[in-house]
């Protein structure tokens, strides 16, 4: 799945005259004081470092893992490529992430996608379950028969009312979604919200039968995500999702609880397609914000920043 500069210029083009034509969000005074409504943390530095710090400043991940919890984590593991391909989450995050959770006091982890390609290579090449070995009780699975999928309603979906979802990710007591940061042939860049369609049964119904975008808004919506935190340790800023693209080092890692905010802040990290977008650019963004799932306004948002 490869997309032109032409191409996402074309996609940023029409992004933007739909937004001219129904506006999306209301138009905020320069000269008004916002009232932060979102904090997402910024930390730069060495991957696990940032991670760790990352965490920490949010409240630890304490804040989110209880002794017995059941925790899902959702990494972009879809792709059978090795870390510099910058297309899956990098493993140095995951394991991280695995064993704080562990020394929370989580009864198990369950590292979970739902991938593309042949799941044992993408475990694979992807390096994160190599990197979770050592772990007790954290457990790297790609599932990928309907049996591990069941109906889930979507109450608040314009285009989606029900959608079948990892049996695993609604019993779990905590979800934690670790996407990566790259560029997508359709919805211009994938971040939390597009990766959460790694938990779907059906993604070429999104793709062929309903907006895209607006379904990926209308997924959010039913989904509880407890923490996002977003590997921009690199990005892959062309050829996404799959690459082969170019591949760049915003050495950051993004924190919080607000998906919206932090897909928000993450498309700031990059130029894409060697252009920067703004938020209101990306259809699923704008949308989720429309439908009041945070904010994608950055007046809105606290970013506090770190480096380590």
């Amino acid at each position: 799945m490869h997309i032109t500069r032409r191409d996402f210029l074309k996609h940023a083009g029409r992004s933007a005259l739909a937004l001219a034509a129904a506006p999306l969000v209301r138009p905020v005074s320069c000269h008004a004081t916002a009232v932060p409504k979102a904090t997402v943390v910024a930390v730069t530095g060495e991957r696990t470092a940032a991670t760790r710090a990352a965490l920490a400043m949010l409240g630890g991940i304490e804040r989110f893992v209880r002794n017995g919890s059941r925790v899902v984590l959702k990494p972009n593991m879809s792709f059978p490529h090795p870390p510099d391909r910058a297309t899956n989450t990098h493993p140095e995050v995951v394991a991280t992430v695995a064993k704080l959770c562990r020394d929370a006091g989580a009864a198990e982890v369950l590292v979970l996608d739902y991938p593309f390609n042949p799941p044992d290579r993408c475990l694979q090449f992807s390096g994160i379950a190599e990197a979770c070995r050592s772990l007790t009780k954290v457990y790297v699975l790609a599932l990928t028969q309907e049996k591990f999928f069941k109906p889930h309603p979507l109450p608040r979906g314009k285009v989606l009312r029900e959608v079948q979802l990892m049996r695993d990710v609604l019993e779990s007591d905590v979800l934690i979604n670790l996407p990566t940061a790259k560029s997508h042939a359709t919805t211009g860049v994938s971040l939390g919200m597009k990766g959460l369609m790694g938990i779907i049964w059906d993604r070429r119904f999104f793709h062929a039968r309903v907006d895209i975008n607006q379904a990926i808004a209308d997924l959010a919506s039913g989904v509880k995500v407890d923490l996002v935190l977003l590997d921009g340790s690199r990005a892959l800023v062309t050829g996404g999702p799959s690459g082969p693209g170019t591949v760049t080092f915003p050495n950051t890692i993004l924190a919080g609880t607000d998906p919206v905010a932090v897909d928000a802040v993450g498309v700031s990290l990059a130029e894409w397609y060697n252009q920067k977008i703004p938020a209101s650019g990306i259809l699923h963004i704008a949308a989720a914000h429309q439908m009041g799932l945070g904010t994608m306004l950055h007046e809105e948002i606290s970013i506090l920043r770190k480096q380590v």
